[in-house]
């Protein structure tokens, strides 16, 4: 099954339902299926064998993904934020006959290339002013590569993942009820077109009969008036956006009535900052989606139900729920293993591994990375808890090793972040001589606060074991992030570097 057969199923189904768009500018499904086709047949008459879009989500990125998919070729949404010598790179990479919808602020990126290339409101203008037409004849296989999306490169160089039309539909299938919203439901979308998050939210909405509206740039307060002025009734954010909508609001509620479920997800999110969005939501359904390119996004939720219980229970257990990204999906089996090989019980960390029919594990120019089992390894560091709970500890790259001890440093950020005066922290490894590694917290100060670097070291002394206190703690105005709100962690060190000359 073609990914495109999830707009085809609304389109003959809800013909007139909106599916994309705000004002006057909104796009029935019938419209944006003839779109769809008008643009996979300029795919298949250019004779192109991929297609890449540079640009912010907008009606240009849904018709492309679509057409990309009645064509047969891959589709690939770039990150517009890359410099420009590596975004031209990757654009004559996507294959020997690429095509490219760009944005007219990133033309000039690729205006020298020898590519085909349509601007976003060339794109959107061929599309209205073809022939009505149904879809080429072209027969896709539900094994061919739907979409490739290049990994953040938060701890290496970048990777393209192969995510086939199989992976993506048995996600959407596995977690969407067709044609379930309501023709007043809308989303509001802030995650950019290059992550999963980006291409998943397209099709699960649309399979939904979900009106899609994309946010061009984020702001807190401009967050805030677009969900209200537009009735918002589903939203998706990262992290770091649900933290600038929190103190933003300043301990007030949000007043947003029509919200009815906030999704958030791409990185941890800190308990506190959690904590305080709940408060300022009260009547808002919050689901932690956890999930990886490589997994064809969602693999495990957070709940509502969970996110309310853990916040007014007494139980530390219950509340601890917070910090955990839920259980997995059906369809999805999950296993921690140790370094060996050998399975965990509940309880003990080790590496997460994960098998389903959404599981891809895949990257270009290389043989898939599941084992004979169809088991993949996630590379993240985990833990299950008896109720089927799932805690990520962190990346497997980012394990201190001190003393010979394996120190996750999550185990010391989960702390340090609920002391008074500590906005944000992030803990890092530095070479030492004497126990192999260092333990560095670098700490961002709430906005007036005072803490001092003996403070942060006793406030984790006296709630961690001795070896997890820092050595060395050092404060920054931010720390680095990627557009969706993963933490750089190889930058930490330079960036300490430069506050402490500067």
């Amino acid at each position: 099954m073609s990914i495109a057969m999830l707009l085809d199923s609304v389109a003959s189904a809800l013909p007139d339902r909106v599916l994309i768009g705000a004002g006057p500018e909104r796009t029935d499904a019938s419209a944006v299926a003839a779109a769809a086709c008008a643009g996979a047949h300029v795919v298949v008459g250019a004779e192109v064998d991929a297609v890449g879009f540079i640009g912010i989500g907008g009606p240009a990125f849904p018709t492309a993904l679509f057409a990309s998919a009645l064509a047969g070729v891959a589709f690939t949404p770039m990150n517009y934020r890359l410099p420009a010598d590596r975004l031209a790179e990757l654009a004559t990479c996507l294959g020997a006959r690429p095509m490219l919808i760009v944005d007219d602020e990133y033309a000039d990126v690729v205006k020298y290339l020898d590519v085909l290339t349509y601007s976003t409101g060339e794109w959107l203008a061929l599309l209205a002013g073809a022939a009505s037409a149904g879809p080429p004849a072209v027969e896709v296989d539900d094994d061919a590569p739907a979409v490739v999306l290049y990994t953040s490169g938060t701890t290496a160089k970048p990777k393209g993942a192969v995510l086939r039309h199989r992976h993506l539909t048995s996600y959407v299938l596995q977690t969407v009820e067709f044609a379930s919203a309501a023709a007043t439901d809308a989303a509001l979308i802030s995650v950019p077109p290059y992550h999963v998050a980006g291409v998943g939210t397209v099709l699960t909405n649309i399979f939904a009969g979900r009106r899609l509206m994309y946010l061009p740039s984020f702001t807190p307060g401009g967050w805030l008036d677009t969900v209200r002025e537009e009735a918002i009734t589903q939203a998706m954010l990262v992290p770091t956006m649900l933290a600038r909508i929190a103190e933003h609001l300043g301990g007030a509620e949000a007043e947003v009535p029509c919200l009815r479920s906030l999704a958030y997800g791409g990185a941890r999110m800190p308990r506190p900052v959690l904590e305080a969005a709940l408060r300022a939501m009260p009547k808002v359904a919050f689901a932690n989606a956890y999930g990886l390119t490589e997994t064809s996004s969602t693999i495990a939720i957070l709940g509502p139900e969970d996110h309310r219980e853990a916040l007014i229970s007494v139980d530390e257990k219950v509340r601890a729920r917070l910090g955990s990204v839920g259980r997995l999906l059906p369809g999805i089996e999950g296993r921690i293993r140790a370094d060996s090989g050998a399975e965990l019980p509940a309880g003990e960390p080790g590496q997460l591994w994960v098998r389903g029919e959404q599981v891809a594990g895949e990257y270009l120019g290389d043989a898939p990375l599941l084992d004979s089992d169809g088991w993949f390894h996630t590379r993240d560091q985990a833990w299950i808890d008896p109720d089927g709970y799932l805690y990520i500890v962190g990346r497997s790259d980012d394990t201190i090793i001190r003393g010979g001890e394996n120190i996750a440093p999550a185990e010391i950020e989960d702390v340090l972040v609920c002391q008074p005066g500590v906005k944000e922290v992030a803990v890092v490894g530095v070479p030492d001589d004497e126990w192999g590694a260092r333990i560095l917290a670098v700490v961002v100060r709430q906005p007036g606060a005072t803490v001092s670097a003996d403070e942060v070291k006793t406030y984790a002394r006296a709630r961690l074991r001795g070896s997890r206190t820092p050595d060395d703690v050092a404060f920054v105005s931010e720390l680095p992030h990627t557009p969706t709100g993963k933490l750089i962690r190889r930058e930490l060190p330079a960036l300490v570097r430069a506050s402490v000359r500067s």
